[in-house]
This record gives structure tokens, C-alpha cells and sequence, in this order.
């Protein structure tokens, strides 16, 4: 039951961060979303700020393996690319209590080392992805700069979208992304490398 009962508390973290919308609650309100104890929390965890680092580690291990798949099934590097893009609005990563627990987790790297070390996994891992496929399509130093700008936009864009007055949908993000990068790459000039080209590629950032 272990492995049950801690996804279960990982998974309540989750919700009632989202609910709060910071990560000002207690062990006692994660175990009773849960329907455990307090004690059992503790059990399985120790502290409150290591059922946070395990909820975080959670988010990424969900979004790096969603983009495994994705990549796998897309053949040419534009297709690749489009698969960064589509995952990084997924509608799990989309859903309002992921948002506001992202932005929670942002708002405490001011201030943990630890939260802010996961945090910089995550960056690095999304340009990267991003670069390995411009890198294909476009010379180093465009491939760089684009790379920068969509990550930039997928992030700014992931943001707007906790603004209940002024909410992106999935779709429109994606759409505004794609129409980012097709503008960019149009004049940009070609890489001497071939868009037939199939590089072997890694997925940046594995979670130890």
C-alpha cells in the first residue's frame, strides 16, 4: 500500500496547493484531502517541505515522460518540435490546480534552493528539446535565439493563463507558439544540415 498511499498524498499536495493557490498549507490539510491521517503523512514522508519536493519531482517525471512519448512518435524535426510544443499544454499540465501549483513552486524558489534547483531542471530540459531539433533546421546561433523565444512564450503563455480575466486556451496557445516558430524559421536561413536528417537525441533532464 505504500506506493498507493504516498501517489495518493503526492496527488492531494496537488490539489489543495492549487485550492490555495500557495504553499501555505498544512500536513494536516494534504492528509485529509487524502483521507489519511496526519501521522500516516509524516510516516511516509517526514515533513511537509519533502511531500512539496515529491510533489514537484512528480510534475516533472509526468511532463518528461509525456514528452518521451510524444518525441517518439513524431518522424522529422519540425514534427518534433511541434510535439515540445503540444505537450507543454497538455491538458493535465493545463488544469487549474497544476497552474496554480506551478506558480506556487515558482513564488518558493525565491526562497528554497532545492525548489529552485528543480525549477532549473525544468528550463533546461524544455530549451534543450527545443534546441536539439532547431539545431537540425537552422545554423547554432538562430537555432539558440528561437529556442530562447519559445521557451519564453511557452512559459509566458502557461502564466497568462492563471489570469481568470484573461484566459488562453489550449489550443490558441499552441496555435500562437506554432505561428512564433513558422514565422521565425521562414526567414530564418536553412542549417547545411537536411531536414531528412535523423539525429540520434536524448531527452534532457532526467530526474536521479
Amino acid at each position: 500500500m505504500e506506493p498507493v498511499r504516498r501517489k495518493a498524498l503526492v496527488d492531494a499536495a496537488l490539489r489543495v496547493i492549487g485550492d490555495h493557490g500557495s504553499l501555505a498549507v498544512t500536513m494536516s490539510d494534504i492528509a485529509r484531502q487524502a483521507g489519511v491521517s496526519p501521522a500516516l503523512a509524516h510516516h511516509y514522508f517526514g515533513s511537509k517541505e519533502q511531500l512539496l519536493i515529491e510533489t514537484i519531482r512528480s510534475l516533472l517525471r509526468q511532463l518528461r515522460s509525456d514528452t518521451v512519448t510524444a518525441l517518439k512518435a513524431a518522424r522529422t524535426p519540425r514534427a518534433r518540435l511541434s510535439a515540445v510544443i503540444r505537450v507543454s499544454f497538455h491538458a493535465d499540465q493545463f488544469a487549474p490546480e497544476t497552474i496554480a501549483a506551478w506558480l506556487a513552486f515558482y513564488a518558493e524558489a525565491q526562497r528554497s534552493e532545492e525548489t529552485r534547483r528543480f525549477l532549473v531542471i525544468y528550463a533546461r530540459r524544455l530549451r534543450s528539446n527545443l534546441l536539439a531539433d532547431l539545431k537540425v533546421l537552422l545554423p547554432a546561433d538562430a537555432a539558440e535565439r528561437i529556442a530562447e523565444g519559445a521557451a519564453a512564450m511557452i512559459d509566458g503563455l502557461y502564466i497568462r493563463q492563471s489570469l481568470k480575466s484573461a484566459p488562453i486556451g489550449i489550443e490558441a496557445s499552441i496555435a500562437l507558439t506554432e505561428d512564433y516558430l513558422n514565422a521565425l524559421l521562414a526567414t530564418a536561413s536553412p542549417s547545411p544540415r537536411s531536414e531528412k536528417a535523423q539525429p540520434h537525441r536524448t531527452i534532457q533532464g532526467q530526474m536521479t
